[in-house]
């Protein structure tokens, strides 16, 4: 969706490692003295580590391998779109500073009759002026966009216990880049997550490799992880939420949610939330922005803060009588908010978001609010939970169950391990 500010070396986990690993969420690991008969393919998980933060680089990204020779490319991690697309010598009429070389695209051009292509432009323009090809435009909230054409090329990945898996899956040639408002930093290109039928995921459950389950641990410290399939976590432990129906392009709960300030009702609610990991910050609709900017400004009234009317890091911030240096020294002031979401008829699900989920300290020292008005940047009534937000949770979006659900997880702990390994079974 927006693109804003948007290998492991996969081996066997030693068990020193596997008892020093975080509480804070049961992973049980499962010994594999090799690739045995009960592991089939759909099976294993593919992780990859995660670089990044939200502030003050403003982006995530992992780095795949892609091509035959493999070349390495940094992709930003977007769950609110499908398409995957590299910056591309075809040649490149406009492209952006990359961090690498642009893509050399094969020569197996996806044709305008392929269901990839159909599926790329269900609610656009289908027609085929070149049927030899499939021709793409993807644009982003942020006004950035990329213009090209769908190849198919090798990847590069390897399954948690080893097993390199060399797929050809489709990509975007992308020809044509304009920049967002928000993209600030070198790119290669976007990793597509979305439900569609195009992104990466669906293609690689669709070829049999991996269930169609998407999961992402994103540190506040910077970091985390990435991972395709559905053996990494304890179900029975993750709050869950079922997906819409309706949204079918989005990883958006089927249940508009109630905010919660401080625990208590704003007494809005049924508001369209979605999940999107292309976004650095949080955007709630104008009505719920008001209403939490509104409740902040009251709960600070007395409190050392005083707003940095000369900080435009982000529209808000405050300053207190001497520079911050961390969220740590600030959070106190703050109250957490929440999302809650109906499962059934009468139970309901809570996503937490503490102070630490939605303030950042800026480069002067002070504390600013990264929650913003979607309504202002043409998202209309539509609340946009961005990485700012799901930090510190391993956040996972179930295709199979058609349910999105989230646990609180050291993802800076579970991104400093150099080895992964499949669940324990006892």
């Amino acid at each position: 969706m927006e693109k804003m500010n948007v290998r492991f070396l996969i081996a066997l986990m030693v068990m020193s490692l596997v008892l020093g690993f975080s509480s804070a969420v049961d992973f049980r690991w499962r010994k594999t003295a090799g690739f045995s008969d009960r592991f089939t393919r759909a099976v294993s998980s593919v992780v990859f580590p995660v670089h990044g933060n939200v502030y003050p680089l403003g982006y995530y990204n992992v780095t795949i391998n892609i091509g035959q020779p493999p070349r390495p490319y940094y992709l930003d991690l977007d769950t609110g779109s499908d398409l995957t697309w590299l910056q591309c010598d075809a040649p490149c009429v406009r492209c952006l500073e990359a961090p690498h070389p642009l893509y050399q695209p094969s020569n197996d051009l996806i044709p305008c009759t392929d269901p990839l292509c159909k599926a790329l432009h269900i609610n656009g323009n289908d027609r085929c002026e070149a049927p030899e090809q499939c021709d793409y435009e993807v644009e982003y909230a942020d006004g950035g966009s990329s213009l090209g054409v769908l190849v198919r090329d090798v990847f590069s990945l390897n399954y948690t216990e080893g097993l390199r898996l060399t797929p050809r899956l489709a990509l975007g040639c992308g020809y044509d880049q304009i920049p967002g408002a928000s993209s600030h930093h070198p790119l290669d290109g976007v990793l597509g997550l979305g439900r569609g039928k195009v992104s990466i995921l669906s293609q690689l459950h669709s070829q049999g490799y991996v269930k169609n389950v998407i999961g992402h641990c994103l540190s506040s410290l910077g970091g985390g992880v990435l991972f395709f399939g559905n053996d990494l976590y304890d179900s029975s432990r993750v709050s869950w939420t079922p997906m819409s129906r309706e949204n079918s392009k989005h990883y958006s709960p089927a249940m508009g949610g109630e905010l919660l300030f401080g625990g208590r009702t704003t007494g809005l609610k049924n508001l369209a939330t979605v999940f999107d990991s292309g976004s650095s910050y949080t955007y709630f609709n104008s009505k719920a922005y008001q209403a939490v900017t509104y409740l902040l400004k009251r709960e600070l009234s007395g409190k050392p803060l005083k707003e940095a009317r000369d900080d435009h890091t982000l529209p808000l911030c405050w300053q207190g009588r001497r520079p911050f240096m961390s969220i740590e020294e600030v959070k106190k002031y703050f109250k957490p908010l929440a999302l809650s979401f109906k499962t059934g008829w009468r139970s309901k699900t809570m996503f937490e978001i503490p102070p630490e989920a939605y303030l950042i300290i800026s480069m002067k020292g002070n504390v600013c609010l990264g929650i913003l008005n979607g309504t202002e940047i043409g998202l209309q009534n539509l609340n946009l939970i961005g990485d700012i937000s799901m930090q510190d949770q391993m956040i996972i979006y179930d295709n199979e169950k058609q349910s999105i659900g989230w646990i609180p997880a050291d993802c800076d702990e579970l991104a400093s391990l150099k080895a992964a390994a499949q669940v324990y079974e006892y």
